[in-house]
């Protein structure tokens, strides 16, 4: 069952303050098939952990159409422990943007159809999501 790796993270300068996502996506073989940086403009650090894992889904919806890349399966990875605990439901969501943006990922991986599960990773392992997350707050 081939899978795809999905690290994301979000960076901002002041909390909230200027904004940006990073994404990297590795196919079965630890292979790079997909990078994304973005900036966001004004967000708290963890509205940027959500809109990186957001976005990621959009990145995934594009691979899973083109054809490219076959996979099964979507493992998402992430050093904001927050996120991966709503996200898995472990946590409560009590700040109402948050709760918003963790339904739309709820609502965008079940309209994929693809099994996922998302790990919560130490800042050390996931180095290269966060450098785009950083390069698209400074360009």
């Amino acid at each position: 069952m081939p899978v795809i790796k999905v690290f994301t993270d979000g960076a901002s300068k002041g909390n909230p303050g200027k904004s940006g996502i990073g994404i990297v996506v590795y196919d079965e073989n630890n292979f790079i098939i997909n990078s994304h940086k973005e900036f966001l403009g004004d967000a708290t650090n963890n509205q940027a952990e959500y809109k990186a894992l957001l976005k990621s889904l959009d990145i995934i919806k594009k691979l899973s159409k083109d054809g490219e890349y076959t996979f099964d399966r979507v493992e998402f990875y992430s050093d904001s422990e927050l996120m991966v605990n709503q996200v898995n439901f472990d946590y409560y969501v009590k700040e109402p943007e948050l709760a918003i943006l963790n339904n739309k990922f709820h609502v965008k991986i079940k309209k994929l159809g693809f099994p996922y599960s998302i790990t919560h990773i130490d800042r050390s392992l996931n180095k290269a999501a966060d450098r785009l997350a950083n390069l698209a707050i400074t360009g």
